[in-house]
């Protein structure tokens, strides 16, 4: 039997170049999105019409009741959940003294909130099958943390401890949790950066260039699937050597 892989935010930017790659690698993929629901749909059809496995389902994961639905889903559709790729995510550049209560609340929900309820709704069926795996989306800023994003920083800080714990908690049930910290990629995310903030960007950038979702998806690939099946708990940071 096939296995699946659920991909939050899984329609555009790295999710789609994610899920894009799942599907063309044999699994059965479940796309799931929420403002780009029409996209996770466009692209579910597309992938079908290849032969491929994929849908699309809608949910607005800072709700844990909608987060429940959608496994329901999901499982209805393709029995459990193997993989788990955590990839939503909202960004926003702002001075610290101008963030406010609900710029931070926003932040860690999306960011941090829906990660973990995503998790705690995948684990017991790992737990039961003894094997599965998780990957959190965070930012090389979650590593060093970054000027203007201050939320945006703490928020992925705190998704990559949650990865670190989780793991240790989950390893004995045969499950493994990993992180990819990505450096400034090619997505919708990053084109409110004007040109010359881009332009920096490369230039302080050891390989000369910003990534592609393509870069990011084998990473997260690698860190899902069996090539790396004695790792776990690890941050792998594809960032063209920005953050060394």
């Amino acid at each position: 039997m096939k296995e699946t892989v659920l991909i939050t935010g899984g329609a555009t930017g790295i999710g789609r170049a994610t899920s894009e790659l799942f599907a063309l690698m044999g699994y059965q993929v479940a796309i799931a999105a929420n403002s780009s629901f029409a996209e996770a749909l466009s692209l579910a059809r597309a992938l079908s019409e290849r032969g491929l496995s994929a849908a699309a389902f809608r949910a607005d994961l800072r709700d844990s009741a909608q987060v429940d639905t959608l496994f329901s889903q999901v499982e209805k559709l393709f029995d459990g959940v193997d993989i788990l790729i955590n990839n939503a995510g909202i960004a926003q550049q702002k001075l610290f003294t101008d963030i406010t209560d609900a710029d931070w609340q926003e932040m860690l929900a999306v960011n941090l909130t829906a990660p973990f309820c995503c998790c705690r709704r995948a684990l017991p069926y790992m737990i039961h099958q003894k094997k599965g795996s998780i990957v959190n989306v965070s930012s090389m800023w979650g590593l060093t943390g970054a000027s203007c994003e201050v939320h945006y920083s703490a928020a992925k800080a705190g998704l990559i401890g949650l990865t670190r714990a989780l793991a240790k908690e989950v390893g004995p049930s045969g499950i493994r949790v990993n992180c990819v910290a990505p450096g400034a990629v090619n997505t919708r995310m990053n084109q409110t950066l004007d040109e010359e903030a881009l332009s920096l960007l490369t230039e302080e950038t050891p390989l000369g260039r910003i990534g592609d979702p393509e870069d990011i998806a084998r990473a997260i690939a690698f860190l899902a699937c069996e090539d790396s099946s004695f790792t776990t708990g690890q941050v792998l940071s594809p960032n063209g050597g920005l953050v060394i």
